[in-house]
């Protein structure tokens, strides 16, 4: 069978500006035996990785490396080592049934030495630091700010006596090999140990690193030493990106393996940690770190890719199809295993097949068969349903053990495999392969627990359960503090969960519940202990015990009629009745809101359990003073309103009162600018302590503002359009000339008697209200015509500034011109009266004569043509 790798994996998370030519490193060490002196003797291996086609510097001629007491996190040795050697790798012959296939090389140096080490209880940290990871790592908040930390961990002998006596697990991965952007891969992350020990994977944080401000050497980005632990993890980007899935949900590691599986996230860079757990007698004793950077392509890989193993343990149909989607595949070839058939086979993309019977089946896909880019692939096929994972937990305390307990069913084979992760973030060591573990937390807050099981027949599922770890059980006591009159009990409530416990065990029944019933005679705390799978709280509650009740009502009070007032009753009184109920909002309460209609004497029963009290108070209601403001009115701008006032009670007064011409009398003359709302207040001195009032609203029409139009001149029999606006109606005056004196728009024609008219326009609204305005008409006895002076002095003396056109019974000027003795046109206009003012370009022209010309259509509509000469003078 031929199988084609289809990932892109470059080992290491990729360092910034200051050290971009390495893409990654891992550490590891093998274990030489004792010393003579009894020290543990260990020959270290350190791997940096260079693209081969990185632009950065060379790889670096020496390593700065430390090693720390993780008892004390002090640093117990440095070195700055020399590069052994330099190894390319290159992927030379990428599959032709990759398409788009990206080039991959990388120059492997290597950093190698030798050093002994005493034993201790918690073992040695070995740490390599660097700054800064590239730019733009998809799965990195500011990655170019972030730098790397590579690590190797000595176990100590508090794990086990034999710990340091350890070989430490080293990955063996393939790095040239290729993933595609958003398609299925399988990679594996499995490690070696020469121990034998038992190994568990999981995706973990990578480490920050060295900074550009750090270290001594050229471009200080490589600490010397390095930094103590612990180490910060990076800043991941968070939304389906964190540590513990650094390629998003839809991929997965498996914790045996160390294979990851899934379908890859879109094209980019990703920074990725894998953490392998060394296991030794079923202690873990040490965990190993490999920081990769996986670079994932715009290509695809023709291929024949299954999952390593199918489970059908829920039922007997299973559903298949390629993890590999390639344009180039065109054909399948599926065989389901099942010998005691022909008819196991399909020739679909994906087929769903159902098996005869319980069992262990070998699928195979071919794809492309006799064609270009065949492949073909095998999985087993454990058919096995009835396996029913799930497991309890007991103890939910701080610092106190937390038992887990498998409670997993199957109805073939038997369960033998147990993998736990107990949420805890805070500590690297919160793993189990025991079935029915135990663990710690240190800090209170909800834990995910994840537990991964299967059987001897393949079968293997995860369930996730949260837990909340508390420091005290929470509890809530109803009543918090009481009060009863003897002899009445009372029910005390606490609400939460656990087994209780009261005391003192005075006059109370049901001690060991979460409600019993209490009878002191005498004032008395009451203590609950509540205890939650060995966490324990302690509450209390006060129990107030009187032998009668208190109680004094509001004293006797006047009101306005209408009016409501705030009754009151005083004292140790738990519960109320107010009568009669009907006049007040709500009758249990201590401090009802009365409206009585008239004088009224309210009775108040105060009780505690059997015991009660009784008082009463008297509301006296006294009319409100009778005020008449009068009738609304209304007024026109700029008049004035006669208000009328009356009254029944002492005294009086207006508001607002600055436009009232006196507002101590009933019938002020009010002078509004706009609306106005006055306010008549009545008072009197028989008990009601507040004001009569009514309202009047003078209403200010808005002022009348006529227009008759603008002065202007006629010829003798020329008519003319008068315009008034302002108003609703109209009255003009003189009527001489007009076609109507009571119309907006009158037509005047003049004989030659006429010589000017000034006209009145008087406009009036809807109300009455008026105002007036003048025009005035200048009648020329001549036929129409354009007058033009015939000489100006522009000198801004306000008189004859300008050398323009008079025009007189005509409709329009098509151009008044004029020009200078050389020809030029030194001014143009058509609109009537508008002029020279003596300048060419913003100069002033000297005295001279100068030729106008005009042409204009009169109100006939014949045309009319004339020309002349103008003098300014200077």
């Amino acid at each position: 069978m031929k199988k084609i790798l289809f990932s892109i994996l470059i080992t290491g998370c990729t360092l910034a500006s200051l050290a971009n030519h390495i893409t990654g490193g891992m550490m590891y060490y093998t274990y030489l035996g004792r010393s003579v002196d009894g020290k543990y003797k260990y020959q270290f291996t350190l791997n940096l990785y260079r693209d081969c086609y990185s632009t950065g510097a060379p790889l670096d001629d020496n390593a700065a490396i430390g090693i720390f007491d993780n008892s004390t996190q002090q640093m117990v040795s440095s070195r700055f080592q020399p590069i052994l050697k330099i190894e390319v790798l290159e992927l030379t012959n990428p599959n032709p049934c990759i398409t788009n296939p990206p080039q991959v090389c990388y120059q492997v140096g290597y950093y190698q030495f030798i050093d002994s080490l005493e034993g201790n209880a918690d073992g040695y940290t070995v740490t390599y630091q660097r700054c800064c990871r590239i730019a733009g790592i998809n799965n990195v908040i500011t990655s170019s700010n972030v730098g790397a930390t590579y690590t190797a961990i000595i176990p100590g002998i508090a794990s086990l006596p034999t710990a340091p006596e350890n070989n430490s697990a080293k990955f063996i991965g393939e790095d040239k090999v290729v993933v595609c952007a958003n398609s299925p891969f399988i990679y594996s992350f499995a490690a070696q140990d020469d121990d034998g020990d038992q190994l568990t994977y999981a995706f973990c944080s990578a480490y920050q690193g060295g900074g550009p401000s750090q270290g001594n050497g050229p471009n200080q980005s490589t600490p010397n030493p390095p930094a103590s632990p612990p180490y910060k993890p990076v800043p991941y980007s968070g939304g389906e990106f964190f540590a513990n899935s650094p390629l998003g949900s839809k991929i997965s590691i498996d914790p045996v393996t160390g294979l990851i599986t899934g379908t890859a996230p879109g094209e980019g860079v990703y920074c990725v940690t894998v953490c392998v757990t060394e296991i030794r007698n079923g202690v873990p004793i040490a965990v190993q770190r490999k920081d990769l950077q996986i670079k994932i392509a715009d290509c695809t890989l023709a291929a024949a890719v299954l999952k390593p193993e199918y489970s059908s343990c829920d039922g007997f149909t299973n559903t298949f199809s390629n993890l590999s989607n390639s344009p180039l595949i065109t054909s399948y070839s599926w065989d389901f295993g099942v010998t005691t058939t022909d008819d196991d086979t399909s020739n679909i993309a994906s087929p769903t097949f159902t098996y005869p019977d319980t069992g262990t089946y070998i699928l195979k896909l071919v794809t492309n068969r006799g064609q270009l880019c065949s492949d073909s692939s095998t999985a087993p096929v454990y058919v096995y349903p009835g396996f029913f994972p799930e497991f309890t937990s007991q103890g939910i305390c701080i610092t106190k053990p937390t038992l887990f307990s498998d409670a997993t069913t199957t109805r073939y084979g038997a369960v033998n495999l147990w993998r736990w992760d107990f949420g805890d973030f805070s500590s690297g060591n919160d793993t189990s392969t025991a079935q029915n573990p135990t663990y710690t937390y240190p800090t209170t807050g909800t834990r995910t627990i994840t537990f991964i099981v299967g059987s001897d027949k393949g079968c293997r599922d995860t369930v996730t359960h949260d837990i909340t770890i508390i420091d005290k059980p929470p509890v809530t006591l109803l009543p918090k503090d009481t009060l009863i009159c003897v002899p009445d009990v009372v029910q005390l409530h606490a609400i939460g969960e656990g087994t209780y416990s009261w005391s003192p065990l005075y006059n109370i029944t049901n001690a060991n519940t979460a409600t019993p019933t209490v009878a002191p005679t005498t004032t008395t705390w009451y203590y609950v202990d509540v205890d939650v799978q060995g966490c324990k709280n302690r509450d209390s509650v006060h129990v107030r015990v009187v032998d009668h009740v208190t109680l004094k009502a509001l004293p006797d009070t006047t009101i306005c009629q209408t009016d409501n007032v705030q009754l009151l009753a005083a004292g140790d009184g738990l519960k109320f009745q107010w009568m009669p109920a009907a006049y007040v909002d709500d009758a249990t309460l201590s401090n009802p809101i009365a409206t009585p209609p008239s004088t009224t004497t309210f009775q108040v029963i105060a009780s505690i359990g059997s015991c009660s009290a009784t008082d009463e108070v008297t509301i006296r209601t006294v009319p409100y003073p009778q005020a008449r403001a009068g009738a609304d009115t209304t007024i026109c701008y700029n008049t004035t309103a006669q208000l009328h006032g009356s009254y029944v009670g002492q005294s009086f007064s207006w508001s607002p009162p600055f436009s009232l011409n006196n507002p101590q009398i009933l019938n002020p003359v009010a002078t509004p600018t706009s609306t106005t709302t006055y306010i008549l207040s009545v008072y009197d001195n028989i008990g009601c302590p507040k004001a009569g009032l009514d309202t009047v609203v003078v209403t200010v029409l808005p002022r009348v503002i006529a227009f008759a139009g603008r002065d202007t001149a006629v010829v003798v029999g020329q008519p003319l359009q008068l315009n008034a606006s302002g108003g609703s109606s109209y009255q003009w005056s003189p009527p001489y000339g007009l076609s109507s004196v009571n119309v907006p728009n009158p037509i005047a024609v003049y004989d030659a008697a006429a010589d000017s008219i000034r006209y009145k326009a008087v406009a009036m609204d809807e109300a009455g209200c008026m105002d007036s305005a003048f025009i005035t008409v200048k009648v020329f006895n001549t036929t129409p015509q354009v007058f033009v002076p015939t000489a100006f002095t522009p000198n801004s003396d306000g008189r004859n500034d300008f050398a323009r056109p008079i025009a007189v019974g005509i409709t329009r000027i098509d151009y008044f011109r004029i020009y200078n003795r050389w020809g030029q046109l030194v001014f143009s206009t058509t609109t009537n009266g508008k002029g020279w003012d003596g300048t060419i370009n913003g100069q002033l022209q000297g005295t001279n004569t100068y030729v106008w010309i005009v042409r204009a259509i009169d109100y006939t509509g014949k045309l009319y043509f004339s020309k002349g000469t103008v003098t300014l003078i200077r």
